[in-house]
């Protein structure tokens, strides 16, 4: 089962073949999780949400049509549920790690011990952009997430929010060019 397509799984999950449904769930918690935590800020709630949007798969898969990739479907769905817990929830906000990931800061640390005073200064730095990025808009930040960490193309960010490839493009220009203003305006 390994080497079926998402596709052509989700069609025979639509025939109740629950055993393709399992390879489908395994092939994409791990990254549909990653992108709520990423949403939600809070790894409880994109567990949780993980749950109810493979939940909302099986539940919509008589009316499932392979029309777009399943990637993208089921991506949509949650981003839309995420949307939707966001909305919710928009009184308590938690604090997303844009940090280096783990293992490149320990090569990067490892490579040329910098000074305390270097990383304090990089401390801050990663705080003026974590607070920066906090600071956008909900959709301008949700697409630079999906850009910068979660390293989707234009089109997939597009089809995940439901916008037009042009629109994705002049939302980015000026997310990060908000980004820049801040970020300068920070520094001085």
């Amino acid at each position: 089962m390994e080497t079926i397509g998402d596709c052509e799984l989700m069609l025979a999950v639509k025939q109740g073949d629950g055993a393709s449904f399992e390879v489908l769930h395994q092939r994409h918690r791990v990254s549909v999780q990653r992108l709520l935590n990423r949403m939600t800020r809070d790894a409880a709630v994109a567990e949780e949400l993980s749950q109810e949007v493979f939940l909302r798969v099986y539940q919509a898969r008589e009316r499932y049509e392979p029309t777009a990739s399943f990637h993208t479907w089921l991506y949509r769905i949650a981003f839309n549920r995420a949307l939707n817990w966001m909305r919710s929830q928009r009184a308590s906000r938690g604090v997303t790690s844009y940090d280096v990931p783990d293992c490149q800061l320990r090569r990067t640390l490892t490579d040329n011990i910098p000074s305390p005073e270097r990383q304090s200064l990089r401390r801050e730095t990663i705080e003026a952009v974590r607070q920066a990025i906090e600071e956008l808009p909900e959709r301008q930040r949700t697409a630079l997430i999906l850009h910068k960490y979660h390293e989707l193309e234009y089109v997939e960010i597009a089809a995940r929010l439901g916008i037009s490839l042009s629109a994705v493009k002049s939302l980015l220009f000026r997310t990060y060019l908000g980004l820049q203003k801040r970020l300068e305006n920070s520094v001085h």
